[in-house]
């Protein structure tokens, strides 16, 4: 989101995770394969030794010391709390059948992509310079919002990737237009570009777009990359020490989360300074 400085504002409270209303969704339907980012495996379906009983992590204040790096940069972007306290009426996973439980975690990743969907939308709209493309993108948010109010059994089978396209068209051109101007040049031409381990301290990356590039690892500090569109990007321990990140477009939580950062860097006031940055 944008406020009236240009700089990207809060996030808004129901796109955000609120794990005291949900069931431990995420702890329970997702999967996941012991690797540097999980201490073991999980099955889809399957709760996670350290969920307890009343639905919290028994381990939340460690994980990264435990080994669960990827617990630490989810994010449901508000979708655990719809899904337990609106599409299944506050009914509890273990209280049903089932039946109901697994229709529960077939729905959770659905409403997940929409609510991702809506944090991007939301943004669009706070755009100024998106202006020209306002109605569409409020078309396309107020589409998504009631699709996540539909009954379980239609998110179930909803086809979330037709959904997931014909937003991705208009937050291009919502980006398009935010970066006029600034991204000239064949070098800030960065889409899915790989960069893993890439060498950019202090590099000018304003105004780029950078939507679904691999920056795994890559260095930079001290980069410029204000108004760059970093939606997709992978920023899986990406060195951001005092870069500058002000009104980056479609930067979220999970990003930042994975990424590494100091007191020097710069970030829109949509994402929160992580715990574990270096001072």
């Amino acid at each position: 989101m944008q406020d009236e400085t240009g700089t990207a504002a809060p996030v808004p409270t129901e796109l955000k995770a609120d794990c005291a209303q949900c069931f431990g969704l995420c702890c329970v339907a997702l999967p996941f394969t012991a690797s540097a980012d999980f201490a073991i495996d999980k099955a889809a379906g399957s709760p996670c030794r350290n969920l307890r009983t009343d639905n919290r992590c028994g381990i939340h204040t460690e994980l990264r010391q435990r080994g669960f790096n990827g617990c630490t940069v989810y994010d449901c972007f508000g979708a655990g709390q719809k899904v337990a306290q609106v599409t299944f009426g506050g009914v509890d996973w273990r209280s049903g059948s089932g039946e109901r439980a697994r229709l529960m975690f077939d729905v959770f990743p659905v409403v997940r992509q929409l609510h991702e969907l809506l944090r991007y939308l939301t943004e669009a709209l706070e755009l100024p310079a998106a202006g020209p493309i306002h109605s569409e993108l409020r078309r396309e948010l107020d589409r998504a919002e009631a699709l996540t109010r539909e009954a379980p059994e239609e998110l179930a089978g909803l086809d979330v990737s037709s959904v997931r396209q014909d937003v991705n068209v208009l937050l291009l051109r919502a980006s398009e237009l935010a970066r006029a101007g600034l991204g000239r040049g064949r070098k800030k031409e960065r889409r899915g570009a790989d960069l893993m381990g890439a060498r950019l301290k202090g590099a000018d990356l304003r105004g780029a777009n950078l939507r679904g590039a691999y920056l795994i690892a890559a260095d930079l500090t001290g980069a410029d990359l204000r108004s760059a569109d970093l939606i997709g990007a992978d920023l899986r321990d990406t060195d951001l020490t005092d870069a500058d990140l002000t009104g980056a477009l479609f930067l979220t939580q999970p990003q930042v989360n994975a990424a590494k950062g100091s007191s020097g860097t710069r970030l829109p006031a949509s994402v929160t300074r992580p715990g574990h940055w270096t001072p």
